[in-house]
């Protein structure tokens, strides 16, 4: 068995050289030639898996330490019996904390509580549901859009469009795929109040970089069009601006190459179900007030300090993604 992962994965590394030949690359240098004679690809989503690089291999099953899956050709997989599998949730946490210090950062710029605030979440999975839970408990009205989940269970799902003309704030959490692309498009910030406030941290082509530069709103932004090739006018108009990190937690990194490591197990027969990183202590959830959250988050979310470097030095936003220091989740 041969596997190739991506170095940038952390706390893998040694975990199947028991049991496979591995080859560690970096996530743009997977290619056609390397990816030949392995069975298994461990990536991330700097790396594109479709035809061209696929074709020819004999790649039995492709495991992204990611919560996305739109750098995989899933019906090419499908098509040729390649197993792929994600890190779904694995990260939620995280970025419920970056978010959590968003809305502690613009509460304390612009002076306002929770319950002066109606916070509009776009995407109510596995990201958006933990955002709703804490937003609730700290006062925030909260109105919820997920169209899936409508049409599935019916409930309290607004529109979009209901959404963005209530919202002080809106935050969006959606997968890209061909319902969501520039789903945050000039018809869309029309609709939404100029002195509200944008939150991406789902994915960069959710929002369309043109529409964001005309925006008269505020806007907090994680995730880019075009990364690490960023647009710097949109990197200095926002006014939380970071690479690409909103998840990055020690244990969210933990669960996802646990949750990757447990699904290789399962399809290659290995002795390494339950198998989790020593170096990491996972967090459960638990409530915190408001008011302490506020007065602790920026100990663990520097998000005044990341913004003001990246726009500083937004040549580097791969390195400074890559050599991220994450963060230990607390709540």
């Amino acid at each position: 068995m041969k596997a190739i992962i991506d170095r940038a994965i952390p706390y893998i590394k040694g975990v199947l050289e028991p049991f496979a030949e591995v080859l560690y690359i970096d996530g743009c240098d997977f290619t056609p030639r390397e990816v030949a004679h392995a069975d298994l690809l461990i990536i991330r989503t700097r790396t594109r898996c479709d035809k061209s690089l696929l074709e020819g291999s004999r790649v039995r099953m492709i495991a992204t330490a990611t919560i996305g899956f739109d750098h995989i050709d899933l019906e090419y997989c499908a098509a040729h019996n390649i197993r792929v599998v994600t890190a779904a949730g694995c990260n939620a946490a995280g970025v419920l904390q970056w978010v959590s210090a968003t809305l502690a950062l613009l509460s304390a710029h612009e002076g306002w509580s929770p319950n002066e605030r109606t916070l509009g979440i776009v995407g109510v999975g596995n990201v958006g549901s933990l955002v709703e839970r804490y937003a609730r408990e700290w006062g925030f009205k909260v109105l919820l859009c997920d169209p899936p989940r409508k049409q599935r269970e019916g409930g309290d799902f607004l529109s979009l469009e209901e959404v963005a003309a209530k919202a002080d704030i809106i935050t969006f959490h959606t997968p890209l795929d061909g319902s969501t692309h520039h789903l945050i498009d000039d018809s869309l910030i029309d609709t939404i109040p100029a002195r509200s406030v944008i939150i991406n941290a789902s994915r960069g082509e959710v929002a369309s970089t043109e529409a964001l530069l005309k925006a008269p709103q505020r806007l907090c932004i994680d995730v880019w069009e075009n990364e690490p090739a960023i647009s710097p006018a949109l990197l200095d108009k926002a006014f939380v601006s970071t690479p690409h990190i909103a998840g990055y937690s020690a244990q969210g990194k933990a669960n996802a190459s646990s949750m990757v490591i447990a699904a290789v197990a399962e399809e290659f027969s290995l002795p390494l179900r339950g198998w989790y990183p020593t170096q990491v202590t996972p967090c459960p959830r638990k409530p915190i007030t408001w008011e302490d959250m506020c007065r602790t988050i920026g100990q663990h979310c520097d998000l005044r300090g990341e913004s003001d470097h990246l726009k500083g030095h937004s040549e580097d936003f791969e390195l400074i993604r890559n050599t991220y220091n994450y963060r230990e989740e607390y709540f």
